[in-house]
């Protein structure tokens, strides 16, 4: 599991916003990668934001319940 940080999603937002694919993150470990599309980016900034509000206990998990009268 990767820890993302303020300063990660900073670096993503800045890309996505200026169109570009390609993102460096200052570490650790420092990286550079190229994304396939748009699409992908803004996924990933989901994920990294939940990650971020969970860890920082801001958001918390929840489950859905299914139930049924039985009647069909």
């Amino acid at each position: 599991m990767t820890i993302w940080t303020e300063s990660d999603m900073t670096a993503l937002k800045t890309a996505i916003a200026s169109g570009v694919q390609t993102v460096t993150y200052t570490g650790p470990p420092s990286r550079t990668i190229t994304y396939q599309s748009l699409a992908e980016m803004r996924k990933l900034l989901a994920d990294m934001q939940a990650d971020v509000e969970t860890t920082a206990g801001t958001r918390k998990p929840y489950r859905f319940a299914q139930s049924s009268k039985g009647f069909e």
